[in-house]
């Protein structure tokens, strides 16, 4: 059995009422669900909520709301992992024991059923923890530079500083979308960036982390160019 849980706490600073804000012509929170039920991987979607403004609109759009988060879980400081172990272990103290677990974050309009899958096929093929969305920095990390407190530049790693682009070493990072993982893993919440993680590599123009309103802004004109749409 296959679980997908979508993290959506109603506290969020930023950018208020991130996860239901609309974007794009719809709630925040429906691409994730619609790409969950698109990608056929999982036996039950849940949205984890401490808001009984975003459940109700989870039940809405087709996920089930089978607990409202704990206080303890829902704050600025909660990590992904705990709260994922947490929907875990509700279900197996009924009972309900899943194999694999996928975190959907609801914060991914640019989220693809067919990654989807194709993060779950890795769990299941490769006896892993976990697999994750990630994609390449768009520039070598090793060309990054600090402004000193003189006001003076000053490179991270200068003694790369002769060396060509094309032989520095590829860089990557999360591309926060998805992480699906095993039950156990979750449970026992190991960490997720090791070498006991494979890669779901995601084209850079699919990758936005939507944190400010600038970052919003940018994801709805990316969205807008890639569906050839206008919502304006």
């Amino acid at each position: 059995m296959k679980l997908c849980v979508i993290p959506a706490r109603g506290g969020s600073k930023r950018i208020p009422r991130k996860n239901i804000k609309p974007f794009c012509g719809k709630p925040m929170l429906a691409y994730s669900i619609e790409a969950a039920r698109q990608s056929g991987c999982f036996d039950l979607i849940i949205v984890s909520t401490d808001d009984d403004e975003i459940a109700e609109l989870a039940k809405m759009l087709g996920a089930e709301v089978p607990f409202i988060r704990p206080k303890a879980l829902s704050d600025d400081f909660a990590g992904t992992v705990p709260v994922i172990a947490h929907a875990v272990d509700f279900f197996e103290q009924k009972g309900i024991v899943f194999r694999h677990v996928c975190c959907l974050y609801a914060t991914a309009p640019f989220v693809q059923p067919e990654k989807i899958r194709e993060g779950m096929q890795l769990v299941e093929q490769n006896g892993i923890d976990y697999a994750f969305s990630v994609t390449r920095y768009g520039y070598p990390i090793q060309r990054a530079l600090r402004v000193t407190e003189a006001g003076r530049i000053d490179m991270f790693a200068p003694e790369l500083a002769d060396v060509r682009s094309q032989d520095l070493e590829e860089a990557w990072h999360d591309a926060g979308q998805f992480y699906w993982g095993s039950a156990t893993a979750w449970l026992e919440e190991r960490q997720i960036f090791s070498p006991a993680s494979l890669p779901v590599e995601l084209p850079h123009y699919r990758v936005q982390d939507i944190d400010t309103p600038d970052d919003w802004r940018r994801a709805e004109l990316m969205y807008q160019v890639l569906t050839g749409s206008n919502f304006d």
